[in-house]
């Protein structure tokens, strides 16, 4: 077990085109916390054409720079791959647009040290909506934070908020493949691994004349987030999301052939309702065929969870064990 003095926390923050806000989120960085010997900050510049790096580095951050713009999902694996290089054994991540408070790290981080947590996330609704946050967005953000809910089984305020904190479990168990965000796939991820989860409030602040480099279209943004919400959800729960489907029209199959064989008793003749035998057919067979992508989907999965387990193990060697 890591001594509490030996206890280092990174603070790694995604940035791209920040050169106006990147010195300040550095400078407001708490240098002591109880319980954490040693603080980091890693700058990560995604590709930006200002001045972003090198004024990070003059502020002491540890800086790396991507050639290009790869997208804050890729920027947070390469965070997290470093901080497990590292030995890191508590890793935050907030935004370099100054909207969030550095300062409240310690307030973020504070349920990891006490043990009571595997991951953190800020959460900007609990007085509602934000002043200066578009309705939209604030829309988007509920309804997302309540089909996530509804996936896990679980009630969260806000699963897009880019201040969270994680521990090393958190950090080992992550396998994360979106390029374009990280923060719902990150909910599904961790929560379907049954680690523990928990939300604090946090203070936001939104600019009226700043876009958001992530969520800027709004439909773009959606569409992205969505597709990893389902792929995420085929890949932790393949059963349930072909199984369901498979069994409605297995129902609905059944329902046309039962309205079919009854009409046919009482008329004597399958006219004029005879589409109803191909469209009940077709149904059944479609019910059949999802049932058994679900079934061997779920095989699949059994394999997939044991790979992972191995891998978690693998890495927690690797890293951690001397």
């Amino acid at each position: 077990m890591t001594k509490e003095k030996d206890t280092k926390l990174l603070v790694i923050i995604p940035a791209y085109n920040e050169e106006k806000t990147i010195q300040d989120v550095i400078s407001k960085i708490p240098k002591q916390i109880n319980g954490i010997n040693k603080i980091n900050c890693l700058v990560i510049d995604d590709g930006s054409t200002d001045n972003t790096a090198q004024i990070a580095k003059n502020c002491g951050a540890i800086v790396i720079k991507h050639h290009k713009n790869e997208g804050v999902g890729t920027v947070l694996s390469n965070g997290f791959k470093y901080a497990l290089k590292n030995k890191y054994d508590i890793i935050t991540n907030i935004d370099a647009d100054n909207q969030f408070n550095p300062k409240e790290i310690k307030e973020l981080i504070t349920p990891i040290i006490e043990k009571k947590a595997d991951f953190v996330v800020g959460n900007r609704f609990k007085n509602g909506k934000p002043k200066n946050m578009s309705t939209i967005k604030y829309w988007g953000n509920n309804l997302m934070s309540r089909l996530i809910s509804n996936l896990i089984g679980e009630n969260f305020q806000d699963v897009s908020c880019g201040f969270r904190a994680y521990n090393k479990k958190a950090l080992l168990h992550l396998n994360l493949f979106g390029r374009f965000t990280y923060t719902q796939e990150m909910f599904l991820n961790l929560k379907f691994k049954n680690l523990n989860i928990k939300q604090i409030p946090i203070g936001v602040q939104y600019f009226k004349e700043r876009q958001s480099k992530i969520a800027g279209n709004i439909f773009k943004y959606t569409w992205n987030t969505l597709n990893i919400i389902i792929r995420s959800f085929v890949y932790y729960k393949p059963l349930r999301f072909f199984g369901y489907p498979g069994i409605f029209f297995l129902i609905m199959g059944f329902f046309f052939f039962t309205f079919l064989i009854i009409h046919k008793i009482i008329t004597k003749q399958y006219t004029p309702y005879k589409i109803f035998g191909f469209f009940g057919g077709a149904l059944f067979v479609l019910g059949i065929i999802l049932i058994l992508f679900g079934l061997v989907a779920d095989i699949l999965d059994k394999i997939r969870r044991n790979q992972e387990e191995i891998l978690y193990l693998e890495k927690r060697k690797n890293y951690y064990e001397e």
